[in-house]
Formats: structure tokens, sequence, C-alpha cells
């Protein structure tokens, strides 16, 4: 079911899924697009972007997504370290592939644009819907997903077929998706838990999907639950909290609808736990995964076992996690450690490794994910925090590093440290330190110049919202930047206001 931006709204089934795509994967195939290859979608949430998804996989190639919030920079490095051989994308997108080396790109015309033989539809009438699949192996990839660090840009991570089972389970066992539900995942297909739950899973287990190509709000969402009867709902942290900040708009249209609700991407908070079960009578559970693993520990619907407030659960059928010391060591009850993934116990582990076969976040028969966890006394999981310098903003990850390396291309720059500062609203947002050289002056025109720049090159959610001008940043004596002592004096600022 689709929901367009200007009022539109259109349901388009399996069968017509499956024409169109054949449609264009004839197309894909006459441009010699092959089996492996990469092929991008730089689309809002539209059924173009629908069908070139299942066309890229109909023909054994890689779909690669594109979040249309990123600027060129950030999508110039995806491109060429996937060697992306097409491009789809629409007229508002397109400017930002215009400096840089794309090997062909597909144009979705807009609703004033006539249908010619070279834009997205004006090729529908040209070929036959009838095109056969091209058969993979679970070993083969068939998603090309990016996830940020804190050194180095993006890493590529290589999604096999082999994942769609992982993803399966956990659309049963977490999000309890049953034949007659009306399912809606919130988050943006351009990011991983949107395009692996959000159309992966529940396309792979029949179900039919929501897509709104309107940006998110409260009235938007709560619009769409009561019209299409939402009963089963997924989103991140930071559309709940939306909610809750908004909850005398939730009525018992609401009430009748939801049975259960899921969340993803970082810890909810009590109170919106609390508002959830008390006021809206549905239970909203906290789940955790990454991109290099989906979701591999959650508190689950379908399945029974004790809930406790705040923590992130149980591991996923198929998965078996590990807390371990400094040594590697595995810990008992109460242990707080690095959370990880014991690789051998764990039969639905599809990743291998980051692109170029990087497997440094492996040790032994351990995948370690760089988060702080707690076994509580359930021998669940309570999560303490990111032992890494990753942002989780407005459920978006951002690496400082591409912040950094961006704001190091303004002339004023001299050095950069990106942080995120806590924030109650959005869990952090992205503050930058920088030094500047000796022959500019800090001002507040200075400041909005160089978030200008880093939203125009990055994206909207990744420029930083707060830059303090420094003399000289934190380091250690091999002269890396300690941005864990920038943070920490950011909280203890914070402490001072509050106990002011």
């Amino acid at each position: 079911m689709w929901e367009g931006k200007n009022g539109e709204s259109q349901s388009y089934t399996f069968e017509q899924c499956a024409e169109y795509s054949g449609k264009l994967a004839h197309y894909l195939k006459s441009i010699n697009i092959q089996a492996g290859d990469c092929v991008a979608g730089l689309l809002p949430r539209t059924p173009e972007l629908l069908i070139t998804i299942l066309a890229t996989w109909r023909i054994g190639a890689i779909y690669q997504p594109l979040f249309t919030a990123f600027e060129s920079k950030a999508i110039e490095h995806r491109l060429q370290t996937a060697k992306t051989k097409l491009v789809v994308t629409n007229i508002e997108q397109q400017p930002k592939l215009k400096d840089l080396n794309v090997h062909q790109i597909l144009l979705v015309e807009d609703e004033k644009q006539n249908q010619n033989n070279d834009s997205f539809w004006g090729l529908m009438d040209l070929f036959d819907s009838n095109c056969p699949v091209e058969y993979r192996s679970f070993d083969d990839d068939f998603l090309m997903m990016f996830t940020s660090g804190t050194t180095g840009l993006a890493k590529s991570v290589p999604v096999p077929l082999k994942a769609i089972l992982a993803f399966k389970g956990y659309m049963t066992h977490a999000i309890d998706l049953r034949e007659q539900d009306s399912f809606w995942n919130l988050a943006d297909p351009g990011w991983a838990y949107g395009l692996y739950y959000g159309i992966t899973g529940p396309l792979s287990l029949g179900h039919s999907i929501i897509m709104d190509e309107n940006a998110f709000s409260v009235d938007r969402a709560i619009e769409l639950i009561k019209k299409y009867q939402v009963n089963n709902l997924t989103g991140s942290p930071t559309a709940f909290r939306m909610f809750y900040g908004f909850k005398e708009k939730f009525d018992e249209g609401i009430k009748q609808h939801l049975r259960v609700v899921s969340s993803a991407g970082e810890p909810l908070t009590p109170e919106v736990i609390h508002w959830f079960k008390h006021d809206l009578d549905v239970n909203i559970y906290d789940q955790y995964g990454q991109t290099e693993l989906g979701m591999v520990i959650g508190n689950h619907h379908a399945l029974e076992h004790v809930i406790k407030i705040g923590s992130a659960g149980f591991a996923i059928p198929g998965h078996r996690f590990a807390v371990l010391d400094e040594s590697f060591e595995e810990l008992g009850q109460g242990g707080t450690g690095i959370l990880a993934i014991d690789c051998d116990a764990s039969p639905l582990l599809w990743f291998k490794g980051y692109g170029d076969n990087n497997r440094k976040s492996f040790v032994g028969k351990y995948y370690i994910t760089g988060d702080t966890v707690q076994i509580n006394e359930h021998e669940g999981i309570d999560f303490v925090g990111r032992a890494d310098d990753v942002i989780t903003t407005s459920g978006y990850r951002v690496g400082p590093f591409d912040v950094e390396s961006t704001l190091l291309e303004c002339e004023e720059v001299l050095e950069s440290a990106v942080i995120g500062k806590p924030d109650p609203a959005r869990t952090e947002i992205v503050k930058a330190f920088v030094v500047l050289k000796a022959d500019y002056q800090a001002t507040d025109h200075l400041k909005e110049k160089l978030q200008m720049y880093v939203r125009g090159r990055l994206s909207k959610h990744a420029y930083p919202k707060e830059i303090e001008f420094v003399e000289a940043l934190p380091k250690t004596v091999s002269g890396k930047i300690q941005r864990g002592v920038l943070k920490q004096q950011e909280i203890e600022r914070m402490q001072q206001v509050c106990a002011s």
C-alpha cells in the first residue's frame, strides 16, 4: 500500500509487482547489468523504489540503498566502493549525481514530465514482463549496505541471501507478524532496519507492506494507523518518543487497533514503555541489532519469557550471544563487558566481514559488536552504552570521521573532533569541536557557514547542531583525538547545569 506526498493512494498486488519488476529486469539485462553487479536506488518511499529492488534481485544483482538525505560526498564514496553500475533516481535527487562518475542513471519521471524511452515508466512498454529468475546460492550477496565507524569512511557490508532466513526469524519470533496483521515499519528503507524489516522480511513471508512517501510526523502516523487499522507497528525510539510528546493526540481509535509494538535502534525510556502499556494497552518491546547482523537480541512478542523493562532481551532463535571481558573470556550473570555473537553456535549468523574481506570485528569464534552490556538476573542483556564513538541521533547512526573530514575541507578549519552530545529528545546530537587556522576568527557567521557546508555535503541528520571553537583538542601520546574526553566534558557540563 503506497501513500504519495501529493495525496495519492494506491495498492499493488504481488502479481503487479512481479509484472513491473520483470519488465525492469529485462531492461537491466539489456544494459548489461549482470548477476553480482550493484544497482542503487536513490529514491523516496515510492513504488518505483520497490520495483527497482525486486528487479535487481530477479536477475541476481545486488541492491544498494542510498538514503535520500545523503549529499554528494556520502553518495560518491558508496558508489565508488561498491563499483555501482546503475543508479535509479528522480528529478529531485538527480543534481546530487551531477559531478560524480556514475556509470549509468535511470530517471524516474515526475507527473509533469512526458514519459519517454529513456525514463523509468517509459521503458515499461518496451520490455516483456516474463523475465526468468537468476537463482543464486545462500552465500551470494543480494544487498550492499554501509555502516559508519569511528575511523575511516563508512564501511561496506555485503549481505548474503542466507540473511533472509534470519530476517524471517525476527519477523516471526520478535515482531510476531501474523497473516492477518496490518503491519507498518516506520523506518526508511534507505537504512538497514527499514530495508531488512520493512521490505525484505515481510515480503519474504508473503505479507503486505505500507510505504508512505511523506516525511514522518505524529499526525501523519496517526492518520495512517487509523486508515489501515495497523495492529503491528515497529520503528525507532525517536518516533515513539515523539508519540509520547503528543500523547494527547492518541485516542480510542488508535488504542483499539494496536496489538504489538516493537522498537529498535537504542533503548526505550521507561516513561514511553509505561505510556504504551497503561494508556494504549499495548506492549512496546526493545530489540537489538546492527547493520552487520540484522536483529539478534530482543524481547519477543511471539515467545514466552521474562520481560524486564529497559532490557534488550534474549537471543533471537538461531543466535547465541556472549559477554566478554578484556581478554575475550566469557562472563557470567552480572558481568559487564563487550557484547559478542558466538559464530559457532549461531547458525543464522550471516555476516562474513566488511568489504575486501575486512574481518577486524572478529576475534576467534566471536563477532565483536563494540557495545557494552551486562548480563542481567534473567540471563538477558541490559544495554550499557556504545564502546565506540559512533553517534546515534534520532535513530540514525553517524560516524564522527565523516563529519570531521568534511569540516576539514573548509579552508578555515585546522582540526576538528565530533562527538554525540547527550540529548533527551534525539538520544544524542552531533557536536563538533573546531580548531581554526591562525588567520581566522571564531564568529557566529563562520559557525553557521560550517554547519551549512557539512549539511550540504553529507546529510541533514549528520551536520553538527552545535559547534564549539577551541584552541586545541585532547590527544593521546600517539596523536589520536580523545573524543571520549570531550564527551565526558559535555556530560559534566550538563550535570553542573542541572545541579545549579
